[in-house]
């Protein structure tokens, strides 16, 4: 499993007795069941076998369409005995519950002895929505089969959903009843209810695997509905890797059930979505009233604001089962959604008109709205559930994230605590209380209502830095679309990307994220986490911060493209170099047509194809923002948003302030395909490209037949720097720059052109490209190292300066940057800004410390600071006692110390009336190399006398 328990709770149920080969078993102190090799009939078909999704979609149909004939079948028989259980259980898992319940009704009524006939009629009748019905086949087949668990599972939720608590109480009793006293044979599929019992009382998960589901597919390896409850047991609890790998298994088994594959999309949703999509798919040409499936596909829409497919998805479900409240649960969060907030309350009181205090229709509700980011309004619904179900573990741990995200950290970390405590197996809970102690020792930097919490040694680098960053970064953003902040902004910045992710998500993973906004909480990756090319954190935050201030503005209401579209954009305001930029890929994109209307990008980012896909999302986003801001201004866009503060819909507010969304669109698809038209017009771009497969005759083919094409000349020019042809190419990378190719991306037709300088010893032209190049890529730092290193031969301090400052804008845990900041202070004669870089350096494990510390106290001394001079130059000698520039420096601060006590004595003695007759510097000096030998050692600086004799200026 993904986490380990030192403890093993015990099961809170009574001792049993099992009967397995004439031998009664019995263990006092936990349930100890004995199985026997048992096997449930089974329908098969050499039409599977272990083929994967793939290959099966296509073949995936058929058992719907031979339900459908054999019930054509079965109806023309005159005797219901030839009625058959497993045709009647492949109508079910194939959606035709009508037929399937006809013919269990049909046995049921006939009187077969065979418990089966009456678990599959409540089935369907459950599924249907026939709730009062499934109570009276329940309370009929009880008499007769008293033993059955599946049966006593079934009628507790055939209670449940007809609003009868007492008489589910009474069930619940009656199945513990039967655990107490039964000595019975125990098959399988009991003990696979008796798990599923004490899962939703929230006994020890582990345990639940151990004693009851593994023993059950340990005695039966073929029998499927052990692997179906596994999984659906590690789902609940985030170990979706079990839960995958288990019906991975289980689909060798039985490739027919629906059930599987949903499980299996589940499962896969957060590592794979593409996978998960096609399992989804699977379960659902499988079963296409599988309302399981249905469910979750609408889940996928909403989360996708593809808000109509949603809808439908519901009001298929809505068809099979009229009553289901996960169906008006999911409309209750599309009203919320659209502002509709009295349809909202409807929809929840349809939601829970059969099952009033159903704890999963708000917890299903607040999920969803917590997942659009609309954290307090999701709290409040998971408030509610727990109303109705003190102990009911979802809805708890669903609050401890909320109040995570909305900053209220000491009840939130306190109540995962709890969850964690009480389920140790719940691997999302598991994985934040693990980080809570990593992280409860990060440094917590404030400035007014702004609070930075990050690892104290990267606070103690460029912690100020970030607080500078933030602070101008609210005073602008909140100005500009009249935000007041009326709560604390906490922002977390991370070391380790598994413990942003886990902070952010739950669940390791989630490596193509820089940040997250949850509102007034951000977290975000340090750049120590992003390896050898960090983007630049500065850029990051800004875009963040940007998420804050309009996320409180339209109070968390906001569809993903405008939330991410106005951060890009307002990063390409703050520095053109941050933001997305136009490219070759994204040009030959909107070519083949990637480009999405405004009314569709949200879609763009939830259900990308790659991640370039992804990358374009954020890129045509921000130029929908940059088109409403060109055509229709600020004003406007701010109007946009207040509208959807205050609960109108997207397309509503659109339509209220800017005119119709048709419009829109088309305004958008010109203004960006004009965009994409301009970059590189000077050359042409071949719809086909060339050849793939590399065959060098073909491509040398097609190049000649396209001499013009973008990829033509760049292919070209390649291979001519590769040979060595150093002017030839140079001449057609700057063709290509000429003709409108112009980007900073890394191996670009600029870094290719500044390579090509650098090697030809042009340092003129590769300085001109270079910061050509960086003006385009906020995340070059070998580029703008190499800028320092060009300005520091030709003696351009303040362009060093700027080089340091962009340097440490990617990634202030690199010694260069704090170098060559300090280097250009000091040529330039700047003391007080040489502090910042001298405590950074000395943060970054430097080789030599005690130079660095003898460099920072004489700028105290330089600026005066007499008290922060000693302090420092005391820390050189500390390690290196005989170091005489430090010594001698010691001895004048020290001196400077004596004056200012003497100048402050002399003034109190002239206030006073007394004065001070008695010293004088000789005798000042005296005590300050008294003192200087004390706090050395000794004279000389603590040199024994059997060390050599110092060299005079030199440091260790």
């Amino acid at each position: 499993m993904a986490c380990e328990v030192s403890e093993t709770r015990k099961l809170a149920v009574p001792a049993v007795r099992w009967r397995f080969g004439g031998v009664e078993h019995d263990k006092l102190d936990r349930i100890d069941f004995v199985f026997a090799q048992t096997r449930s009939l089974r329908l098969s078909s050499s039409s599977f076998s272990s083929r994967s999704i793939e290959t099966r979609r296509n073949t995936a149909r058929w058992p719907h369409a031979v339900a459908v004939t054999l019930a054509i079948l079965l109806a023309l028989v005159s005797s219901v005995d030839a009625a058959d259980l497993a045709t009647a259980e492949l109508l079910y898992r194939t959606g035709d519950l009508k037929g399937a319940q006809e013919i269990a009704d049909a046995e049921v009524q006939r009187g077969v002895w065979n418990e089966r006939w009456s678990r599959l009629l409540m089935r369907c009748q459950m599924d249907r929505g026939q709730y009062a019905q499934a109570v009276q086949t329940y309370e009929k087949a009880i008499l007769r089969y008293s033993g059955s668990l599946v049966l006593r599972q079934l009628g507790i939720d055939a209670y449940q959903y007809t609003g009868n608590q007492e008489k589910a109480r009474q069930a619940q009793a009656a199945f513990m009843d039967v655990l107490r006293r039964s000595s019975r044979y125990a098959t399988g599929d009991n003990v696979i209810a008796a798990g599923r019992f004490y899962v939703r009382r929230g006994e020890d998960a582990r345990l639940i695997l151990e004693q009851f589901y593994d023993r059950v597919r340990d005695a039966d390896p073929k029998y499927v509905e052990s692997y179906i409850a596994t999984a659906e047991l590690a789902i609940t609890k985030g170990d979706f890797k079990v839960a995958a790998d288990t019906l991975r298994a289980a689909e060798k088994l039985a490739e027919s059930d629906p059930r599987i594959y949903y499980l299996l999309s589940r499962s896969l949703q957060s590592s794979d979505r593409a996978a998960a999509a096609e399992a989804l798919e699977m379960a659902l040409s499988i079963n296409p009233r599988h309302v399981d499936s249905l469910l979750l596909d609408a889940e996928r829409s909403i989360d996708a604001e593809q808000f109509d497919a949603a809808e439908d998805r519901i009001t298929e479900v809505l068809q099979i089962n009229v009553h289901e409240p996960r169906a008006w649960a999911l409309l209750a969060v599309l009203a919320n959604l659209d502002g509709r907030y009295e349809v909202e309350k409807l929809m929840r009181a349809a939601a829970l008109s059969t099952w009033p205090t159903n704890p999963e229709v708000d917890h299903l509700i607040g999920r969803k709205l917590s997942d659009k980011y609309r954290f307090a309004e999701g709290s409040e619904y998971q408030r509610a559930a727990l109303a109705f179900d003190t102990g009911y573990g979802p809805a708890k741990f669903q609050l401890a994230q909320d109040l995570l995200r909305l900053g209220f950290d000491d009840v939130g970390w306190a109540l995962a605590e709890q969850v964690n405590e009480s389920d140790p197996y719940n691997v999302t809970a598991y994985n934040l209380i693990s980080l809570y102690d990593s992280i409860k020792d990060f440094s917590t930097l404030s400035a007014d209502n702004l609070h930075v919490r990050m690892d104290a040694r990267e606070a103690a680098v460029y912690g100020g830095d970030v607080l500078e960053l933030l602070t101008e970064a609210q005073a602008v953003l909140c100005k500009k679309y009249g935000v007041t902040l009326d709560q604390p902004v906490v922002v977390e910045i991370f070391p380790k990307q598994e413990d942003f992710a886990i902070r952010t998500f739950g669940l390791p993973g989630g490596a193509g994220f820089l940040g997250v906004c949850f509102g007034n909480v951000v977290t975000a990756n340090s750049p120590a986490s992003q390896g050898a090319t960090p983007s630049n954190w500065q850029a990051v935050l800004w875009h963040e911060f940007c998420h804050v201030v309009t996320l409180n503005k339209t109070k968390n209401r906001m569809p993903r493209w405008l939330s991410e579209g106005i951060s890009v954009y307002e990063e390409r305001q703050r520095d053109p170099s941050w933001s997305e930029q136009i490219t070759p890929t994204y040009k030959m994109m909107v070519r083949d047509g990637e480009l999405v209307p405004i009314s569709q990008l949200s879609a763009a980012f939830l259900a990308p194809k790659s991640p370039v896909h992804l990358q374009f999302a954020y890129y045509q986003s921000s130029l929908a923002v940059e088109y409403l801001m060109d055509q229709y201004g600020q004003e406007k866009v701010n109007a946009v948003l207040e509208d959807l503060g205050n609960g109108r819909s997207m397309n509503d507010a659109l339509q209220a302030n800017l005119g119709s969304l048709a419009r829109l669109d088309q305004g958008f698809l010109t203004y960006a395909t004009s965009v994409a038209e301009d970059f590189g017009k000077g050359v042409q771009w071949d719809p086909d490209g060339p050849p793939e497969g590399g065959d060098p005759d073909a491509i040398a083919e097609w190049m000649k037949q396209h001499p013009q094409d973008y990829r033509s000349l760049r292919l070209q020019a390649d291979t001519l720097a590769e040979a060595g042809q150093r002017e030839e190419a140079i001449e057609i990378y700057q063709q290509l720059l000429d003709a409108g190719v112009d980007h900073g991306d890394r191996g670009g037709v600029l870094a290719a052109l500044a390579s090509m300088y650098r090697k030809e010893g042009d340092v003129e032209k590769e300085t001109e490209t270079l910061r050509r190049q960086v003006s385009k890529n906020d995340d070059l730092w070998p580029a703008h190292v190499r800028l320092a290193e060009l300005a520091a031969e030709r003696d351009d301090w303040e362009e060093v300066h700027e080089q340091a400052r962009r340097i440490l804008a990617i990634n202030p845990l690199m010694a260069v940057g704090h170098t060559w900041a300090d280097r250009a202070a000091k040529e330039l004669e700047r003391p007080a800004d040489r502090i910042a870089p001298l405590k950074a350096l000395l943060e970054l494990d430097p080789i030599d410390p005690v130079g660095l510390h003898y460099e920072l106290a004489m700028c105290w001394e330089q600026l005066d600071n007499t008290v922060a001079a000693k302090r420092s130059v005391l820390k050189s000698l500390q390690d290196a006692p005989r170091f005489r520039d430090a010594l001698a420096l010691l001895v004048r601060v020290s001196r400077a110390d004596d004056a200012d006590a003497k100048d402050e004595a002399s003034a109190d003695s002239d206030v006073s009336g007394t004065g001070n007759t008695g010293a004088d510097d000789t005798s000042a000096s005296d005590e300050t190399d008294k003192r200087v030998e004390s706090e050395t050692g000794g004279p000389g600086g603590g040199r024994r006398a059997d060390q050599p004799a110092p060299v005079e200026g030199a440091r260790p």
